[in-house]
């Protein structure tokens, strides 16, 4: 049966924690000059873009070659994609000449029908609502940082509640972490997420709260993480969201008196939602965290393709 990776809200705690450990057993063994063949010769992976990209085109690009898989890209321009044709053309042409699609577009909807249509597993690599590879790469970097024990861990999301706070605060609430979210009125993850995000932490008692000031959210966490205040396709929005953002930003005098590490998914906008230079702070894993995007996705592809 075709397994898809379009969101958290099918996967369960069992799937999530293979995924993971096909990630780190990988990276381990890379470390260790350990050449461990995968049945994967001749295979092709497929990379739709609708939205630029630099950490996820490089670290698909790195996992596939890792796992001997073949990458093709194609840019927005080139497919044309529900405009010059059909989604579900798109999808039933790429099932016949590839073996895995990835796929980076503006809506949620476009992942859901490509992956109705398609007949080799589907990989979303960012919508307008999830960003689901990023939270499996963001796992990986807090289990070394901080300790395999997700359900042990405290985790402060500092600004909007957009599609990396949404599936973070999901792989969280399905490994029974505790997810704080502090945000303006008007900026919280969305009602349809929030009410999954609870189911989750009814299976596995984690927790969700919304704590509106900061630095009482940050208090004892062992993770502050924050984002851009506005993403890709909301540039329009972004002077009156720096306004309704004023007092959310992470800077040095939030990590000096936190015990906790500091992440962002990148890019950042220095002088905004980070102070300047916040990235290179001691208590920063910002790059780390960026690497281990290779590794939550070298271990997504091994189980979506049943290469173990």
């Amino acid at each position: 049966m075709k397994k898809d990776f379009i969101n958290l809200d099918n996967v369960n705690k069992k799937d999530l924690e293979e995924i993971l450990n096909l990630g780190k057993s990988s990276k381990n063994n890379y470390l260790e000059n350990i050449d461990k063949k995968l049945n994967s010769t001749n295979k092709t992976g497929v990379l739709l873009f609708e939205k630029p990209s630099l950490r996820t085109k490089l670290s698909f690009f790195k996992a596939l070659n890792y796992l001997g898989i073949n990458p093709i890209y194609f840019d927005p321009k080139e497919v044309g994609m529900g405009g010059r044709e059909k989604i579900s053309d798109i999808a039933k042409v790429l099932s016949k000449m590839s073996d895995l699609v990835i796929l980076r577009t503006f809506k949620q909807d476009t992942i859901e029908e490509f992956s109705l249509n398609s007949e080799v597993p589907v990989i979303n690599a960012l919508s307008d609502e999830e960003h689901p590879c990023q939270a499996i790469g963001d796992i990986i970097s807090i289990s070394e940082k901080c300790g395999p024990s997700i359900n042990e861990i405290k985790l402060t999301f500092i600004g909007d509640g957009n599609n990396v706070a949404t599936s973070l605060a999901k792989a969280f609430s399905i490994l029974g972490g505790t997810f704080i979210h502090s945000c303006p009125e008007g900026f919280e993850i969305p009602d349809k997420h929030l009410d999954k995000i609870n189911d989750f932490n009814k299976l596995s008692s984690g927790n969700f709260i919304l704590e509106r000031d900061p630095i009482i959210a940050s208090k004892n966490s062992d993770v502050i993480y924050t984002d851009v205040w506005a993403s890709m396709g909301q540039e329009s929005e972004k002077e009156d969201r720096k306004e309704k953002f004023k007092g959310y930003q992470v800077n040095e005098s939030l990590l000096e008196n936190s015990k906790a590490i500091f992440m962002h998914d990148l890019p950042a906008h220095h002088g905004e939602e980070i102070s300047e230079g916040l990235v290179d702070h001691n208590k920063s894993i910002v790059f780390d965290q960026a690497e281990n995007r290779i590794w939550g996705q070298v271990g997504l592809i091994r189980y979506l393709m049943n290469l173990k």
